[in-house]
């Protein structure tokens, strides 16, 4: 791609840059991590595999950039731990398509120039970061496709290109889950399925006595959860029907609500968004759920999908009742603990089922216990990193 110049009151002022330590060079490679999502939005795949990948590389974590009115192009970075970086490109508004691209490429380029004396890799988990690093030589290119990022709502125009671009260039390439790893195996002959995992340390506290969060104490039971982000991929029309065909049950949703408007959302005296939370303290609220669900819908969107919360909802000893997303209905239909339903009736069935086997003592963890046998973020990030390692 040929190098579009910035105009001079665009260009990085290095001064910024060098405010940061220098790390140690050549100790260790540098694994740069191009990511679509925001390190603190939630904490899911990237984090977890980041987290762990830092124990032996020296993480760059690249957002998006934000824009702000008369902002210098700079990279703002935030040191989560040892070894691992977030760095956010800070960009003036007003910018057309190249000259953020451009802004991007240099500020990165500025940044590896002080920071970066040994080893670097290329980790993707977007295909349009491709566009102001195709410079770049990574000693491994690593595509970590976890989910059909062309099917979401205002994916680019240019992602399924730009996504062939990075599949030529890739020498490894993971995916999120099974489906979708049969339908990249066809395009790269060194592709992967990693679904994604759970730390079920983590999540194991919601089975023991936790102290209820203030704002779920008051809601009563039968109480039915959920924590994800709430977004095209949420069939509202499904949580509205069975609200409203079991005002007894109270539905408890926690997470973000992006890329749809909060005004479809169903306003119904049972329904309760709780907004965001931390990971941390999910556990907490997981433990107060009777059953745990997955209402997604079936469309574009989610048919590649490997659902993280689907083993996460099972550490913490809660039964699951899910749409027929296929990942999930291939790996766990037969567990006992998770329950598959396309309608409100089916699923209000389901959930009339696994309130009766949460009855039964011991049943559901147990049957937990034995479908997540062997999983662990530790094990997954293992397997990645001995890939990677093989093409260095």
């Amino acid at each position: 791609m040929t190098q579009i110049q910035l105009e001079p009151d665009l260009q990085p002022h290095s001064s910024e840059l060098s405010a940061v330590p220098l790390q140690a060079i050549g100790l260790r490679p540098t694994l740069l991590c191009l990511s679509h999502l925001r390190w603190g939005f939630v904490y899911q795949r990237p984090q977890h595999v980041m987290s762990r990948l830092a124990k032996d590389y020296d993480v760059l974590f690249l957002e998006e950039p934000i824009f702000e009115p008369q902002q210098t192009p700079l990279l703002q970075p935030h040191v989560v731990s040892d070894g691992l970086t977030v760095l956010v490109p800070l960009l003036p508004t007003g910018l057309d398509e190249q000259q953020v691209i451009a802004a991007q490429r240099q500020l990165l380029d500025t940044w590896l120039a002080a920071h970066n004396g040994g080893e670097l890799l290329l980790w993707y988990w977007t295909p349009m970061s491709l566009a102001f690093t195709d410079h770049l030589q990574g000693q491994v290119v690593i595509y970590d496709c976890m989910d059909e990022l062309s099917a979401f709502k205002f994916a680019p125009p240019a992602m399924l290109e730009m996504e062939q671009r990075l599949l030529s260039r890739a020498d490894v390439v993971f995916t999120g889950g099974h489906s979708l790893w049969e339908a990249k195996r066809e395009h790269h002959a060194n592709a992967h399925a990693m679904p994604s995992s759970v730390d079920i340390a983590h999540f194991g506290q919601a089975r023991t006595a936790l102290t209820e969060p203030a704002d779920q104490a008051a809601i009563g039971h039968p109480r039915l959860g959920f924590f994800g982000v709430i977004d095209e991929r949420f069939d509202i029309q499904l949580v509205t029907d069975i609200a409203e065909q079991r005002p007894d049950w109270q539905i408890v949703l926690i997470g973000p609500v992006v890329k749809i408007d909060p005004e479809l959302l169903p306003r119904l005296a049972n329904i309760h968004y709780l907004g965001a939370r931390q990971y941390e303290q999910l556990p907490a609220y997981l433990a107060g759920w009777d059953v745990a669900l997955m209402p997604f819908a079936i469309n574009e969107s989610t048919r590649f999908i490997s659902p993280t919360k689907t083993p996460e909802y099972l550490a913490g000893g809660c039964p699951v009742v899910s749409t027929p997303v296929r990942d999930v209905v291939n790996g766990y239909a037969h567990s006992g603990v998770v329950s598959i339903a396309s309608n409100a009736a089916d699923f209000i069935s389901a959930i009339d089922a696994a309130l009766a086997l949460r009855k039964q003592s011991g049943v559901v963890t147990k049957r937990a216990d034995r479908a997540l046998d062997g999983m662990s973020w530790d094990k997954t990030c293992a397997d990645m990193k001995e890939l990677i390692e093989c093409q260095r």
